[in-house]
């Protein structure tokens, strides 16, 4: 009991701490005002506010107490030209926001292939959440070199026939260029049942980006929901992250109340960040 009530403290401390800027980077105020460091950060996937002009969604952003920011199609389109872009780029400045990659971008041809690490060169992306073809894979191997712009392929779950699992990426690019890689969904990974602090762990040298979500059920049928109220363990979870010096984003995707998501992304950044005061 005594354990739960110092949980449930940092817990609130950690959701009054999701409004206040600067305090989801790598350091989260202990509870006895010490600060904790962690090598990762916290970020925000855009596709969490796709129902909103990219204004808004950096706005919201910062009211999650967020600054890094993977920016879906809806919030940069792939076709942008480069004042578009710099314009994109100028707004997250502007706002205190790094845009660090562009995500998820799916790749079916060299043309679509050219056009993302384009993109993300001139928005200075470090990183690009891709879903190439396998056909493709000796081409992205070319342009991650070429540009020197991490890919980090994204597995979908339950009825993804390119990347169902993070192993079944691993297994294409573990022998490839060391910039090849992974960004686990540890909800997808959980619909399948498959242990995400597991998959991290065994694939830990190639893990550069995370969407983090809860899910209701470790099924297809799961559903995306508020962080601490699903079924993955995000005390171990994070946890595990931690001791494996993990140097990359844990990115929020938040997919529930695309209308309106701000509560529940609020309340999944305060759970987060009250797991983190107890590590």
């Amino acid at each position: 009991m005594t354990n739960r009530r110092n949980f449930l403290k940092a817990a609130g401390i950690g959701l009054a701490a999701a409004t206040v800027p600067g305090l989801a980077n790598a350091t989260v105020p202990g509870a006895t005002g010490k600060k904790n460091k962690f090598d990762f950060q916290l970020g925000v996937a855009s596709y969490s506010l796709r129902n909103f002009n990219r204004e808004q969604a950096l706005d919201m952003t910062v009211r999650c107490g967020v600054d890094r920011i993977c920016f879906k199609s809806m919030h940069l389109p792939l076709d942008s030209d480069q004042a578009e872009i710099k314009k994109a780029v100028a707004d997250c400045k502007e706002k205190g926001v790094t845009l660090y990659g562009g995500g998820v971008i799916y790749m079916k041809n060299k043309e679509q292939v050219d056009q993302a690490f384009e993109y993300a060169k001139t928005a200075g992306m470090d990183i690009i959440v891709g879903v190439p073809n396998h056909d493709l894979l000796d081409y992205v191997e070319e342009k991650v070199k070429e540009y020197d712009i991490k890919l980090a392929i994204h597995n979908h779950g339950p009825g993804d026939e390119l990347y169902p699992s993070a192993e079944s990426a691993y297994n294409l690019i573990k022998n490839r260029d060391k910039r090849m890689g992974l960004c686990i969904d540890i909800g997808h990974t959980k619909r399948i049942d498959r242990d995400p602090e597991q998959d991290v762990k065994d694939f830990s040298d190639r893990v550069f980006d995370i969407h983090i979500k809860d899910v209701t059920a470790a099924k297809p049928e799961g559903k995306t929901c508020i962080i601490g109220r699903g079924v993955i363990d995000f005390q171990s979870f994070l946890k595990a992250v931690d001791e494996l010096g993990y140097k990359g984003t844990l990115a929020l995707e938040y997919e529930a109340d695309g209308n309106d998501p701000l509560p529940g992304m609020m309340e999944s950044f305060g759970y987060t960040k009250g797991v983190l005061t107890m590590l």
